[in-house]
């Protein structure tokens, strides 16, 4: 079991937590180059983007912390390093098997089981409970993208935020999502160009 730690965030990175980020990177970087197929590779963020989401999480404002598509868990631990500096917890929905049982192994090997809930199960099915929304990752399947959105925006309390990623390396594929985003008038948007491209919404 990790303590949360108020304030302490890249400088104070639990050893469990690094080591586990290492671990599945090299599983990461070993997939892209093996032939691993698709759906089995581990598909997730870079280092730097999971920076990125852990700046945003630590500053996002008061509210439920979720997570839809926690593949391995790698995006998971970069969110629990900011929901440690926080004194915040995880809510995260994988529907694949296989990566549900890499994830448990994650939140486990990490110390993570009492900041990280895990639910497997499509989180279009359960966002209707989470009526107050401070911060909400995307990285899922991206045809379910689009309901995602119309889920979490209504429900993310004022200045809440909403980051989904591959919002440049699959721009076509997610472009009427971007579009909405862009021109809703219920959030400020923009893409940032960071790892695969970062879709940041932020509720007005």
């Amino acid at each position: 079991m990790i303590f949360w730690k108020e304030t302490e965030m890249f400088h104070n990175i639990h050893p469990a937590i690094l080591e586990r980020m290492r671990y599945l990177e090299e599983i990461d970087a070993n997939d892209r180059l093996d032939g691993t197929p698709r759906m089995q590779r581990l598909r997730q963020i870079p280092p730097e983007t999971g920076k990125f989401l852990a700046l945003l999480a630590a500053g996002a404002p008061e509210g439920n912390v979720l997570e839809i598509g926690t593949s391995a868990g790698y995006s998971t631990l970069w969110l629990a390093v900011a929901a440690l500096a926080a004194g915040r917890r995880i809510v995260t929905f994988e529907v694949l098997p296989e990566k549900v049982k890499l994830a448990r192994e994650t939140i486990r090997a990490a110390g993570l089981e009492d900041i990280v809930e895990l639910i497997a199960d499509d989180g279009r099915g359960h966002l209707a409970r989470y009526e107050e929304i401070g911060f909400v990752f995307l990285d899922a399947e991206k045809e379910v993208y689009g309901d995602c959105y119309e889920l979490v925006v209504p429900r993310l309390v004022k200045g809440g935020l909403l980051v989904a990623d591959n919002a440049i390396n699959h721009r076509e594929a997610l472009a009427p999502m971007l579009e909405r985003a862009l021109s809703d008038e219920r959030v400020d948007a923009l893409i940032v160009p960071i790892g695969k491209g970062e879709l940041v919404c932020r509720k007005v």
